[in-house]
């Protein structure tokens, strides 16, 4: 829970790079090191930080682009909404033609990806998937 803009604006900041130091987010907005830090400490105590992550470089991960179908009796959206939440699930379109629903999944080896598509295939109303391994991006 926030208790101020403050708390909002070191949330930015380490939303832009996690790996800031205290002292330089205290610098920018006036703060000690050790207020930052208390404020940083309570964000994850109070569960308004739950974590801090790497995002790792293009050239270190693996891609696949899963195309789903649905059951014409279960709401597209509702899938959609599940397939977001999985892990490894970095987008999700809902789209027209012979599939329902497109997912871009990346994680940092086959194993992880396989293991987020084995969950995506047991979300309710999903039916068929249809699964390419993005080899590398052009553009």
């Amino acid at each position: 829970m926030l208790k101020d803009k403050i708390d909002g604006k070191i949330i930015e900041f380490l939303k832009e790079n996690s790996r800031e130091s205290f002292v330089d987010i205290g610098k920018k907005l006036k703060l000690s090191e050790s207020a930052v830090r208390r404020r940083v400490k309570h964000l994850v105590d109070s569960g308004t930080i739950k974590r801090f992550t790497v995002e790792m470089g293009e050239e270190n991960v693996t891609s696949a682009i899963v195309l789903v179908s649905v059951d014409s009796a279960t709401d597209t959206s509702k899938v959609s909404g599940k397939l977001a939440k999985l892990d490894g699930v970095k987008t999700v379109y809902e789209i027209t033609g012979q599939y329902d629903i497109t997912t871009i999944i990346s994680a940092s080896n086959i194993s992880e990806i396989n293991t987020t598509i084995d969950a995506l295939r047991k979300i309710q109303g999903v039916i068929d998937t249809n699964t390419v391994i993005i080899l590398r991006k052009i553009v």
